[in-house]
């Protein structure tokens, strides 16, 4: 496995955890559809958030969340209204007052790491 794809995983496995310990529950990790994949589906408060993380090394030289383009934000739209179908198909369906699209920065450090949780992105 590449450096970059073990930062990707761990990041993911950091924002979750981040996310739990702040009081959401985890619906779904890596949620696919033919519109694309979300890494996080969470629940808080009645509020379905649709959550894109996005790794880097600190030595980056541009924030994690700009490489979430609008190319990206239509493919993570498309995939969270895929996930709401398939609740309501399923009959897994819950009454929510909001659905929101937020991204996690996970910034490494050697072993150390930073997050970023950038609620409302887009």
């Amino acid at each position: 496995m590449e450096h970059s794809q073990r930062i990707g995983l761990l990041g993911e496995v950091y924002a979750a955890r981040f996310l739990r310990d702040a009081g959401y529950g985890i619906l779904a990790a890596n949620y696919a559809s033919k519109s694309g994949e979300i890494d996080i589906v969470a629940e808080q408060n009645g509020v379905c958030v649709f959550v894109e993380v996005k790794s880097r090394d600190r030595t980056t030289l541009f924030a994690p969340a700009d490489a979430v383009d609008a190319q990206k934000q239509e493919r993570v739209r498309g995939t969270a209204a895929a996930f709401l179908a398939a609740e309501k198909t399923h009959g897994t369906e819950k009454l929510r007052t909001a659905i929101r699209f937020d991204i996690i920065e996970v910034l490494f450090s050697g072993k150390d790491y930073t997050i970023n949780h950038v609620k409302n992105a887009f």
